[in-house]
């Protein structure tokens, strides 16, 4: 039975990218979130987030209404990836970014380790029936800009035969806008950081990890694990890893947080109620290999914040995003587990019942479609709806489960 208790509900969350997001605060007011996830994306990569500069951005989000519920995300310098030039102070660099977040209240940390690249699409602009607009992956497509546009030294190995061929008569069948398009898409800046690359220097940041295998990757992942997770146990910091997004290998490179079993390895690379998961529902469940609902269940008691983002697989490869209980992700038993996980911390009186989510992603529609500043995934009305889909749903199970 479900511990009735209004005032612990899980925590609905909004992403805000600061005071250049085109969604605005008090435009994010009447959605029904009350926590806000935002990260300090015009501080270098690297650099340690001032204490000043944290307590400024926390003003603001608090004059609002809001908390600041999760830093997401404090990137990770590629040289801590590789383990290469000056790692060890961007470590040093991280670890105090982690010290000044607790300081200041903040208690909750979603990153990633995804190499050169955080997320992949190759399409933003995708329509759906109902005329929302979303994102789409496509292996077709994929290969054919890392094959015939990017033309990646070795990218043959990567693909079979079949999909060479396919992907060949794609990219020749292609307009010089729609090459531009696509070439734009695959190498667009993520808006917590604004950085971008052109097609060389995303080629040569690729060639730099030819000689890192998965292993050595891995063992790159799990010393720098070694040495930010004590750092936030003492400063009171949750830290959560988000999966990778898609979670299959890009480009030839080394991805290793994409299946339980890595998940897995990185939560016993060291034991510490610090070294938890993000569960980026839509990335782990847009891969066949996944078993979602397995996963929510087999690391609840792990988890330190939830992306509840849904898609609908076309093959093992392809998917669409769509909506937060409309996809192939079973929302309705994800939602259940969260809850029985926040019933279960309060009864063993666990500091982290907060359990923060947030509508991760949400298509373009109504007004949000003719804008040109709103970023892929991030509007306004698409998330409204979701984050209105996912309370309901959280309120209808918990009345069940008091029955």
């Amino acid at each position: 039975m479900s511990i009735n208790n209004d005032s612990h509900t899980l925590e609905y969350t909004w992403r805000w990218f600061g005071p250049d997001d085109p969604v605005t605060l008090e435009q994010i007011k009447p959605t029904g979130a009350t926590g806000i996830v935002t990260s300090l994306g015009n501080i270098p990569r690297g650099e340690v987030w001032p204490i000043d500069s944290i307590m400024a951005r926390k003003q603001i989000v608090e004059k609002a209404g809001f908390s600041w519920s999760v830093a997401e995300s404090i990137p990770i310098h590629e040289d801590i990836k590789k383990r290469i030039g000056d790692y060890q102070d961007y470590i040093d660099n991280f670890k105090q970014t982690i010290r000044n977040l607790g300081q200041c209240g903040i208690d909750t940390v979603c990153y990633n380790f995804m190499p050169v690249s955080d997320w992949a699409r190759t399409d933003l602009n995708f329509e759906l029936p109902d005329g929302s607009v979303t994102t789409r992956f496509e292996i077709i497509a994929f290969a054919a800009f890392d094959l015939y546009i990017l033309q990646r030294l070795n990218a043959e190995k990567s693909y079979s035969n079949k999909l060479i061929e396919r992907a060949e008569n794609y990219y020749n069948n292609l307009t010089a806008r729609e090459i531009e398009q696509l070439t734009q898409t695959m190498l667009l800046p993520f808006p917590a950081t604004g950085e971008s690359l052109t097609l060389k220097q995303f080629r040569d940041a690729l060639e730099e990890y030819r000689d890192i295998d998965e292993q050595t990757f891995r063992n790159n992942l799990y010393s720098f694990l070694q040495e930010i997770i004590p750092a936030a146990e003492e400063a009171g910091v949750r830290m959560g890893i988000h999966p990778d997004d898609p979670p299959r290998p890009l480009f030839g490179l080394p991805r290793v947080v994409s299946t339980k079993k890595d998940i897995q390895r990185v939560l016993d690379a060291i034991d510490s109620p610090s070294n938890g998961l993000t569960l980026g529902v839509g990335s782990l469940a847009s891969s066949s290999r996944n078993d979602i609902i397995d996963i929510t269940k087999s690391f609840a008691h792990k988890v330190h914040f939830t992306h509840l983002r849904n898609v609908k697989k076309d093959t093992d490869d392809d998917f669409t995003e769509v909506g937060h209980i409309g996809g192939d992700a079973d929302m309705y038993t994800i939602i259940k587990i969260l809850i029985q996980e926040q019933d279960r911390r309060l009864k063993v009186g666990r500091e982290d019942i907060r359990m923060p989510v947030r509508p991760d992603h949400g298509p373009l529609m109504l007004d949000d479609i003719p804008k040109k500043n709103i970023y892929p995934g991030y509007s306004l009305y698409g998330r409204l709806r979701g984050l209105a889909e996912l309370r309901g749903l959280e309120l209808g199970i918990r009345r069940s489960m008091d029955m």
